[in-house]
């Protein structure tokens, strides 16, 4: 294991000129000396920065200046610990300037696998079994920085696999004698992953694991809350499956090791799970959560000496409905932060005061944390931290922390080695450690993944306080003041340098985000109209960009005028002044591709060569003399809630009618398909006629629909009921392919596009292909169009989808390559052709395996079986398919060897049902 050494240099000691360091230098030199370290000293940083780097590449640190005390006066200095160890345990690259804390849309999917294959840290070093350490780059308005670490729990007693959990709770309880973290519920644990309902003990210290002995725990749960009163622990709701959503309140003696479960009175407390609860003295506040397609957003309270529910109606200023958001006490007020509202993420942050029963939206400065949903937060000290969430961020996860002091965002940028997800995880801060435990996801194509417990040390932010401190004392300018040699240094990194000052990530406490400003005039920066975009990507990146205006041409239209904050005025005149390298043009940049629309990465440029790109653009400040500003968007759902709310008032009609409103729904062409859960009560049948033309201005859908039951019939017509519109024929685009049906005639499920774009991605060239139930050319198009399949056949006998297939396999022009055979595949499917057969039946195509088999080569092929399984059948659903199809083949008269290649999880189906393609091949002996 690696040895670290324990010398600290505290932020607040950190030397502010060229004679502290010389005094630093005579302190330490001796002691570097010692420990074989050698100093390599890089000029032309920032004034004010101090970097020591771990040097694990000697040849860096063969040439050392004569004289170390002269090159140290010249003010612009970085020093390189370099040898075995960090003595001071700062950053382990040269620093320069670059934003932290932003985020990038999400991208679905696609995103999220690909932050599964996060790598590793560029610069990882051997640690050793137990600590896994990297470096974490702070920075304070472009001015400190230093590096904490995130070391994995080594855990003995029970198996660690234990706590590989998410949707768990965790809290510090005092147990013989110390604090350890308790551990209850959760999705995961030792062999098959499941629901949990055992109860563990954590001993931060010892890393020791152990299941309490408690007597009458409560249901299999996750989702649930977990708050600590006295020494009681309070497990509130969650979920013991899909649609089994609970409301049921338990408490744990811990001095009895015993759970009782609570009867409570008062109002009445929904079922839901993904909320939140913390505890102020001996009540217990819960807001929002989920439940089915409902949404709260109601604060219920709980008495738990009186075990009394009341649910707290006040006028006011109220946070919307959401779910997976965080929340936690501090002092007299609880904070909520983020959540999810059905659309989209959030990133609000919320205070409740517990004496005014008044909520408050916070207004923050810096650079305020992105939308997210599924995290953690936690208190330290005078800090609100959170960490992890969705969307994910590939490959790193960021801490945010809020001063609740001086009401400031900073972030810290953890690049881990562990490929951390810390996504559902749970934090417990004890002393001065931040624990995170579990967290993790399911990815149907990367399988399971799941945290290990680690531990994150916050001392730092002591000394971080101080300087944050300083800086708020400062004026706008000083604090936000960016030196130039970091800007040269980037332009050689552009010309060649291997080494670049951007790659260090660091903690941003820009006056970007959400700060407010009184500047009286309200400015524009007026660009060619050539330059625009890049310069509009560039200000939002570093949040110059004032949102709450509009980006407007000038009259001519040549030149656009794009709506900048006081900061940015502040940054560029002060560039203006100061800058020592100008560009008298921008051939420069155009050689190096940096204005390039198709070259530039703005998010790889530093702030300071930003301000450069937008001086010499040719820009100007002026005053917005129109100063349009933009209307307020509102999302979809807000404003069907708000429309079908106001026709509820005007009917007189209950308003808890609301509860049924969609909070999702399907896109199919210009159709807008809502769940058949949406507006069941009947009484929405006596305002129909102005009900639906409200929903669908709402979701902005010229034709709307609801969705029915698939008929359990041969040809699985669709139910699908037409609420606005004249017809139901739709042109749906998806993964680059063309369908068109009847909506109301034939079924669509966007559910299985994972599976049509697995079939799109296979190399099918000289390929024959045989679809037993092509239906409108679900998976018929994909093997045309994308895999380039020779030919397929298309089985179906549905007539409304038949005159779908037939139209669409013309629209996507692959007709010529397609045969298609009406009526029961059964008897018409062609015989020893195929290289492939897709059965793509639900719940099971075992009706047609036989016919698979017989449409097969002699010399076998592939079989894209698919079928709706138990969760917990898996193993025996696959061991049946393949003595099924191998005892088929051998009554064929054909000698093949069956197995599975493949096992594809597309999506739930139901509780416990999973929609699997088992890719089986049969190859001849």
């Amino acid at each position: 294991m690696r040895h670290t050494h324990q010398l600290q240099l505290e932020l607040q000691s950190l030397p502010k000129s060229a004679e502290d360091i010389t005094h630093l230098n005579e302190r330490h030199v001796a002691q570097l000396t010692d420990e074989k370290l050698s100093l390599e000293l890089v000029p032309k940083l920032p004034e004010g920065h101090l970097v020591l780097v771990d040097g694990n590449d000697k040849d860096k640190c063969a040439d050392q200046p004569a004289d170390i005390s002269s090159v140290l006066k010249n003010g612009s200095f970085a020093v390189k610990c370099c040898g075995q160890d960090n003595t001071l345990g700062f950053g382990k690259d040269e620093g320069a300037l670059s934003s932290a804390g932003s985020s990038g849309n999400d991208k679905g999917a696609e995103d999220f696998n690909s932050s599964l294959k996060a790598s590793n840290c560029k610069d990882e070093v051997e640690t050793g079994p137990v600590e896994d350490t990297a470096c974490h780059a702070l920075e304070l308005s472009g001015m400190y920085r230093c590096c904490i670490s995130v070391a994995l729990l080594k855990i003995t007693g029970e198996p660690i696999e234990k706590i590989f959990l998410w949707g768990h709770s965790s809290c510090a309880l005092n147990s013989r004698g110390e604090k350890e973290l308790l551990v209850f519920g959760g999705f995961g644990g030792i062999g098959r992953h499941a629901r949990r309902n055992y109860t563990l003990m954590l001993n931060p210290q010892s890393g020791l694991l152990r299941e309490m002995d408690a007597k009458g725990p409560p249901s299999k749960r996750l989702g649930h809350s977990a708050t600590i009163v006295g020494n009681n622990v309070y497990v509130i709701g969650g979920r013991t499956g899909p649609s089994q959503i609970l409301n049921d309140v338990w408490v744990l003696q811990t001095p009895e090791s015993r759970w009782l479960q609570l009867g409570c009175t008062g109002d009445l407390f929904k079922p839901r799970h993904r909320h939140t609860a913390v505890s102020v003295g001996s009540y217990i506040y819960v807001f929002g959560g989920l439940s089915g397609e409902v949404i709260y957003n109601c604060l219920s309270v709980l008495n738990t000496e009186t075990l009394h529910w009341h649910e707290v109606r006040i006028e006011g200023e109220w946070p919307c409905a959401r779910h997976s958001h965080s929340s936690v006490a501090y002092g007299s007020q609880f904070f909520m932060f983020g959540g999810h509202d059905g659309e989209k993420a959030l990133g609000d942050l919320h205070s409740f005061d517990i004496r005014t029963l008044q909520w408050k939206k916070e207004k923050t400065t810096g650079k305020a944390p992105s939308p997210r949903f599924s995290h953690s937060m936690f208190i330290y000290k005078t800090y609100l931290g959170i960490i992890g969430g969705c969307p994910v961020k590939q490959h790193y996860q960021d801490l945010v922390l809020l001063n609740l002091h001086h009401r400031v965002w900073l972030h810290v940028t953890v690049e881990s080695l562990s490929k951390n997800l810390w996504v559902r995880s749970s934090t417990v801060v004890i002393d001065d450690d931040l624990f995170v435990l579990g967290g993790g996801a399911s990815c149907y194509a990367f399988g399971t993944k799941f945290n290990q417990p680690m531990k994150i040390n916050l001392q730092f932010l002591e000394s971080v306080h101080d300087l944050s401190s300083d800086e708020d004392n400062k004026p706008l300018g000083e604090c936000n003041k960016v030196n130039h040699s970091t800007s040269s240094k980037y332009n050689k990194n552009l010309q060649g340098n291997t080494e670049s000052y951007n790659s260090i990530p660091v903690i941003d406490m820009s006056a970007g985000g959400d700060r407010h400003y009184t500047d009286a005039k309200q400015l524009v920066l007026q660009l060619e109209k050539k330059y625009a975009k890049v310069a509009k990507d560039i200000l939002k990146k570093f949040g110059w960009l004032d949102l709450t205006r509009k980006v407007v041409p000038n009259q001519d239209g040549c030149f656009i005028k794009l709506p900048i904050n006081t900061t940015f005025k502040v940054l560029y005149l002060d560039e203006q002044l100061n800058s020592k390298t100008k560009f008298g043009d921008l051939d420069q940049f155009h050689q190096l591709g940096v204005l390039f629309e198709k070259e530039i990465a703005v998010e790889d440029v530093p702030c300071c060569t930003a301000l450069k790109i937008l001086l010499s653009c040719g820009g100007s400040l002026l005053n917005d003399d129109l100063c349009c500003k933009k209307n307020p968007s509102k999302s979809p759902r807000i404003m069907m809630r708000e429309s079908i709310s106001l026709l509820l008032k005007t009917k007189g009609m209950p308003l808890q009618l609301l509860e049924q409103l969609p909070t999702r729904w399907e896109h199919l062409g210009d159709m807008v398909v809502l769940p058949k859960s949406s507006f069941k009560d009947a009484l929405w049948d006596s305002v129909r006629e102005e009900l639906w033309p409200i929903v669908a201005k709402s979701l902005g859908a010229q034709r709307l629909a609801r969705q029915g039951r698939i008929l359990p019939s041969g040809t699985r017509d669709s139910t699908l009921e037409l609420l606005v519109g004249d017809n139901g024929w739709v042109t749906h685009q998806e993964n680059g392919i063309l369908y068109s049906l009847d909506a109301t005639k034939c079924m669509f499920s966007s559910g299985n596009r994972s599976e049509k774009l697995r079939m799109a991605h296979l190399d099918c060239t000289n390929e024959i292909i045989v679809d037993l139930f092509a239906g409108i050319g679900y998976f018929v198009l994909p093997f045309l169009v994308k895999a380039n399949a020779k030919l397929v056949y298309a089985c179906e006998w549905n007539s409304h989808a038949l005159e779908a297939l037939e139209h669409n396999i013309n629209a996507n022009f692959v007709a010529d390559r397609c045969v298609i055979l009406k009526g029961d595949n059964r008897v018409i499917a062609p015989k020893g052709v195929a290289d492939r057969v897709c059965l793509g039946l639900l719940p099971s195509s075992e009706c047609s395996w036989v016919t698979a088999v017989r449409a097969l080569r002699v010399g076998g092929g592939i079989l894209h079986v698919h079928g709706n399984v138990n969760d917990s059948e898996e193993s025996s659903w696959i061991d049946y398919v393949v003595r099924s199809i191998s005892g088929i083949s051998e009554s064929e008269g054909l000698l093949w060897d069956v197995s599975v290649q493949h096992l594809e999880r597309v999506k739930w189906y139901g509780p416990h049902i999973r929609h699997l393609v088992a890719d089986v091949r049969c190859k001849q002996l």
